[in-house]
């Protein structure tokens, strides 16, 4: 395995409680959100300690999921994972398509900027409805809009660079 795929990703959280046989509500990170009870086994981090869980069923539920994890019988026992971040292995996600990248592959990647200036490198990614925007920290933060092929020129996965062609005073 490459290091990109040896490692664990957040895809949600145990947001609160649902019925009262052991169902979880769960805050997902995941495109569409309900894609999170596919990935399984789920590793719940909460207070520095991980756990391996079996999600048995889950579904969208208004604007979370809901799930059942082997194991969690009562709400009493759900209760006790309220806070939990939800983790899998990288590798269940696969290889993405041609120019196609997946926002935990981007993190921690070096930018430069086309005459090879560096920008920083890339703390974390949002989607404002345009377009997803890599927010990029070095000797200050820079916002910059992820649109392969017009601002990102390059993404080299082996190296960790990014090259973007963007104004470092911007």
């Amino acid at each position: 395995m490459t290091a990109a795929n040896d490692r664990r990703v957040a895809v949600g959280r145990i947001a609160g409680l649902f019925g009262v046989r052991g169902w979880l509500k769960v805050y997902s990170y995941t495109d569409p959100r309900d894609n999170v009870v596919s990935y399984s086994p789920w590793y719940l981090v909460l207070d520095g300690q991980s756990r391996q869980v079996k999600v048995l069923s889950g579904r969208a539920h208004g604007d979370t999921v809901v799930a059942l994890i082997e194991g969690v019988q009562d709400r009493d026992a759900a209760a006790a994972l309220v806070g939990s971040e939800i983790e899998v292995d990288r590798a269940v996600f696969g290889k993405a398509g041609r120019e196609q990248f997946f926002w935990a592959d981007l993190q921690g990647m070096k930018v430069q900027t086309l005459a090879g200036e560096s920008l920083g490198v890339v703390d974390h990614l949002f989607e404002t409805g345009a377009n997803d925007v890599m927010v990029v920290v070095g000797e200050r933060r820079h916002l910059v809009p992820f649109l392969y092929g017009r601002v990102v020129t390059g993404v080299d996965a082996e190296q960790r660079l990014i090259t973007v062609d963007w104004d470092p005073g911007f």
